[in-house]
């Protein structure tokens, strides 16, 4: 048995669901670290800077998840300029310096979208309008992630004006931003798009799917996949891709962080699709997939 001399965590509550660990560890095996361990923690936000504070010098990183994402931003020693703009962190990462122990808080969500955008729509093309659903922690990195690209338009749909607390992700970047609720005619905004983004659980979107489901579909939900958005644009012929090609994406660079090792990122994926019982492990898929 091999010995663990390093260790890394995902830190959230609940956290018995979390399909961190199956990520890590597949990535542990294919990359040959045999004294790596990662594990599930149970942590409120108000237990975060305590359980990360006391934590041993095995452990060289915390993977972060609701509720805690603010304060791992919070706590850290250092945030990197994109944890900072968005507001939150996912990553905690622990760098020794001077016989110091610091903490460098980062948010990898952003590179979760980027990646899932990527294989709902090519790199290469153009993404001129986007309908961004829902305002809440996930919108944030899908914000900044819609800069990356170089979109020209983003159209944030919400129950609530929240365009005070997102306008300055945007501020300067020339991307155009229009707020509106659900009291609009959303069947001419989904023909209009490029691409649509849903942020929010399914009970929030109603009966508004058959309206929605007119263009490419990005739905950061993954259990249960299919969402209802993603059926009803699947059958009209467009992509989707759900959450799980999200949290694949978003722990790369989280693998790469804590062990300063490349992440093996198809063996890393093939063992969650293959966790979660997907035969073809696409993660983009048309109806005849779902």
């Amino acid at each position: 048995m091999a010995v663990i001399e390093h260790r890394a965590a995902v830190l959230g509550s609940p956290i018995a669901h979390s399909l961190s660990p199956v990520l890590h560890s597949a990535g542990y095996a294919a990359a040959g670290l045999d004294g790596w361990e990662y594990e599930r923690i149970e942590c409120s936000a108000e237990q975060l800077p305590d359980i990360v504070g006391n934590a041993d010098e095995s452990y060289r990183g915390f993977s972060v998840t609701m509720p805690g994402k603010f304060a791992a931003l919070a706590f850290a020693d250092e945030v990197t300029d994109r944890a900072r703009t968005i507001g939150s962190a996912n990553t905690l990462v622990r760098e020794f310096r001077g016989g110091s122990t610091f903490w460098r808080a980062d948010n990898t969500d952003c590179e979760g979208i980027s990646g899932a955008l990527n294989e709902l729509v090519a790199p290469e093309k153009k993404l001129g309008h986007v309908l961004l659903i829902g305002s809440g922690g996930t919108a944030r990195p899908a914000l900044w992630a819609l800069v990356q690209r170089g979109v020209d338009k983003v159209t944030v749909l919400n129950r609530s004006d929240r365009s005070e607390e997102l306008a300055p992700l945007l501020e300067g970047t020339g991307v155009e931003t229009d707020f509106i609720n659900f009291e609009r005619d959303l069947r001419d905004l989904a023909l209009s798009v490029d691409a649509i983004i849903s942020t929010v659980p399914a009970k929030v979107l109603e009966t508004r799917f058959a309206e929605l489901g007119h263009a490419p579909v990005l739905d950061v939900i993954y259990d249960p996949w299919p969402t209802p958005l993603a059926t009803c644009a699947a059958s009209n012929g467009h992509m989707t891709v759900g959450g799980l090609v999200m949290l694949a994406c978003q722990a790369y660079s989280q693998f790469e962080q804590f062990t300063g090792v490349d992440a093996p990122r198809e063996e890393m994926r093939e063992a969650l699709f293959r966790h979660v019982g997907w035969v073809s492990p696409t993660g983009v898929t048309r109806q005849n997939r779902l």
